[in-house]
C-alpha cells in the first residue's frame, strides 16, 4: 500500500464513518492526506484528518478520531490505528500491504515517480542567459544546475518543458566588451568601464588570428564585437555542455529590435490603452497592474529602453505557445518581478503566466576563506573554476542542494572529500553500494523476487520502504514549489534509510547458507532503493556510480 493508497482508504473509511453517524460527508477536504510521524513508536502513518472535521461537523475531534480509528483496522492491509492525543490517528500496515510499494518501484523502473499532473502544461523556462561578455560567473552557474533540474522535474510531471537561452547581444555591454577586446590587441589597459581577465587576451589573439588586420580596418569595432561575441558565446555553450546543462532555444535579444518585434509589441500596447506619450517618451502603463510605477518603453532620444525587449520577448513566448513563462534572474533581478508580471497583465494576460524565481549569492570558500577572484576571469569566480575544483556532479548537487532563496557557502575542501560529510558522495556511494550488492547476488545466483516481500517485517526495513513510497509525492511537491532542492534532501534521507537497513539486515546468505525467500526478497528491497536513487541523481543531472 503505497502513501496515495493509504490517503484515498483514509478518505473513503472517513465518508463512511460520517455517514454511518448522520454527519456531513461534504466537510471532507478534496485531498486528504497522510504523514510520516517523526517517531517510529507512532506508527507507519499518521493523520490529523479528526482534528480537521470535528469543529465542521460538530464532534468531539478525538472522538472522531476513535470512530476513524476502529473503522481503518479492520481494512486490508492496515495492522493497527489507534487515537493519539487530541485526536490523531497512527497507522501501522501489514508488511505484505508495505511490500508493494517495493514492487511498484521494480515495476516502473525508470518511471517511478512521475505522473501525468501537468500534462498539457506548455512550459518556456528561460535561465542562465549570461551576458556573452565572459564566462558564466557563479550566480550563473547555480542557475544553470537548478533551472536544469527544474526543467527535468517538471517534465517527471508530464510538463512540456523548453529550456531557453536569451542571448543578451544587444546594448552598450557589448559595445564595452569590443572596446575592451580591441584595448587588449593593442596592449592597452582596459576601458575603465570595460572588462578585463585573461580571457580578453586570449579572445583578442584569437580575433587577431583569424583577421590579421582586425584592428587596421576601419570597421574595427564591429569586426572585434560580431567575432568576440561568438567566440565567447561558443565558450559559454560549450562550457554548459560539460557542465550537463542544454538548452533546447537561443534567443537572440538583437532580433527583438532587427525583427521589428519591438514595435509590434508596442502597437499591441498601443492597441489596448497601455502605451501613452509623456515628456518625449513612451511609456507602459505597467503601474495600474501592480509595478511601482509606470515603465519608458522608448526614451526621449527614440532609444528603446531594455524593458522594450522583455516585452517583445514576452510576445514572442506566448505566440509561440508557451502557457507559463519562467524566468530565473540574479539577486540584483527583484524588481523584476512586478515587472514582468505587470507586463504580461498589460497585454491582457493572467499575471501567473509569468514566474520569476531570483537565485541569491553563492560563494566558494577554501581553507576557511572566501575565493574573491578567478585566475581566468580576472574579476569573479566562474563555472570553470567550480568545476575545476570539485567536479562536475559535486558543483550541480551542491548549487541545487539549497533553496534559492538562500545565499550559500561552498566548502571546497568537504565538497572535494571522499566522506560521509559530502553529501553527494553519501548518495552516490549508496548507489555504488547497491550496485555492488546486486553483483555479488549475481555471483551467489541469488535473484530478486517480489513473491513474499510480507517477509519483510524488520522496522528498518517498513523505515526503508516507506522512504521509497514518498518518492512520488516529494517528486509533486518539488514540481509545484519550484524547489529541486527537496530531491536532494529526499535522496540523503533514502541513503541514510538504506545504511542503516543495510548494518542491520543482511541481505547476502554467509558461508555455506543457501540463498532463500527472506534473501530474495531483501535484493528485491535493494534494487527498489538503487532504482530510485538513480531517478532521482538523474533529476539533478548527478551520475549514478556502480562503482566508486
Amino acid at each position: 500500500m503505497t502513501p496515495a493508497d493509504l490517503a484515498e482508504l483514509l478518505k473513503t473509511t472517513a465518508a463512511a464513518v460520517l455517514a454511518e453517524h448522520a454527519l456531513d460527508s461534504a466537510a471532507l477536504p478534496a485531498a486528504v492526506t497522510v504523514e510520516r510521524p517523526r517517531n517510529p513508536e507512532h506508527g507507519d502513518y499518521a493523520t490529523n484528518l479528526a482534528l480537521q472535521l470535528g469543529k465542521k461537523v460538530g464532534v468531539n475531534p478525538r472522538e472522531l478520531a476513535g470512530w476513524l480509528a476502529e473503522a481503518l483496522a479492520a481494512a486490508d492491509g492496515v495492522a493497527s490505528a489507534e487515537t493519539a492525543g487530541p485526536g490523531f490517528v497512527n497507522i501501522r500496515l501489514d508488511a505484505s500491504a508495505q511490500g508493494v510499494v517495493v514492487a511498484n518501484v521494480i515495476g516502473a523502473g525508470a518511471a517511478y515517480g512521475k505522473s501525468t499532473d501537468l500534462d498539457g502544461l506548455n512550459v518556456n523556462l528561460e535561465f542562465v542567459s549570461a551576458n556573452p561578455t565572459g564566462p558564466i560567473h557563479i550566480g550563473g552557474t547555480r542557475w544553470a544546475a537548478v533551472g536544469d533540474a527544474l526543467g527535468r522535474l517538471l517534465s517527471t510531471q508530464g510538463a512540456a518543458v523548453t529550456r531557453e537561452y536569451y542571448f543578451n547581444d544587444h546594448g552598450a555591454q557589448i559595445d564595452r566588451f569590443a572596446a575592451s577586446l580591441i584595448a587588449a590587441a593593442k596592449g592597452e589597459p582596459a576601458p575603465e568601464d570595460g572588462y578585463a581577465g585573461g580571457y580578453i587576451s586570449d579572445i583578442a589573439a584569437q580575433i587577431q588570428a583569424k583577421v590579421p588586420d582586425a584592428l587596421s580596418r576601419p570597421d574595427a569595432q564591429e569586426t572585434f564585437r560580431e567575432i568576440g561575441v561568438d567566440l565567447m558565446f561558443s565558450h559559454i555553450k560549450r562550457t554548459l555542455h560539460e557542465f550537463g546543462t542544454d538548452f533546447d532555444v537561443y534567443t537572440h535579444e538583437d532580433s527583438m529590435h532587427t525583427s521589428g518585434r519591438v514595435e509590434q509589441a508596442i502597437d499591441r500596447l498601443r492597441a489596448n490603452g497601455n502605451i501613452y506619450e509623456k515628456d518625449g517618451a513612451t511609456w507602459l502603463r505597467t503601474s495600474a497592474y501592480g509595478d511601482d510605477k509606470d515603465r519608458v518603453v522608448i526614451k526621449s532620444d527614440g532609444k528603446p529602453a531594455y524593458i522594450a525587449g522583455d516585452l517583445a520577448y514576452y510576445l514572442d513566448k506566448r505566440e509561440r505557445g508557451f502557457d507559463l513563462c519562467i524566468y530565473m534572474l540574479g539577486a540584483d533581478h527583484h524588481g523584476y518581478i512586478a515587472r514582468l508580471k505587470a507586463a504580461a497583465a498589460a497585454f491582457g494576460d493572467d499575471p501567473a503566466t509569468v514566474e520569476v524565481l531570483i537565485g541569491q549569492m553563492v560563494n566558494l570558500v577554501r581553507d576557511g576563506q572566501p575565493m574573491k577572484m578567478s585566475k581566468r576571469a580576472g574579476t569573479v569566480i566562474t563555472l570553470d573554476d567550480l568545476v575545476e575544483a570539485i567536479g562536475v556532479d559535486a558543483a550541480r548537487y551542491s548549487l541545487i542542494r539549497s533553496s534559492v532563496d538562500t545565499p550559500i557557502d561552498i566548502d571546497l575542501a568537504l565538497w572535494s572529500s571522499a566522506s560521509n560529510e559530502n553529501p553527494v558522495y553519501y548518495v552516490q556511494y549508496a548507489h555504488a553500494r547497491l550496485s555492488a550488492l546486486a553483483r555479488n547476488a549475481a555471483e551467489l545466483g541469488l535473484t530478486a523476487d517480489t513473491a513474499n516481500l510480507g517477509l519483510l517485517d524488520h522496522d528498518k526495513e517498513g523505515a526503508l520502504i516507506r522512504t521509497l513510497g514518498e518518492f512520488p509525492q516529494i517528486l509533486k511537491t518539488a514540481a509545484s514549489l519550484r524547489e529541486p532542492h527537496r530531491v536532494c534532501r529526499y535522496l540523503e534521507d533514502l541513503a541514510g534509510s538504506y545504511h542503516r537497513f543495510y548494518d542491520s539486515c543482511r541481505v547476502l546468505p554467509q558461508g555455506d547458507e543457501q540463498p532463500g525467500e527472506l534473501n530474495a526478497a531483501r535484493l528485491a528491497l535493494c534494487e527498489a532503493t538503487r532504482q530510485v536513487i538513480a531517478n532521482g541523481l538523474t533529476i539533478l543531472g548527478v551520475s549514478a556510480p556502480e562503482r566508486m
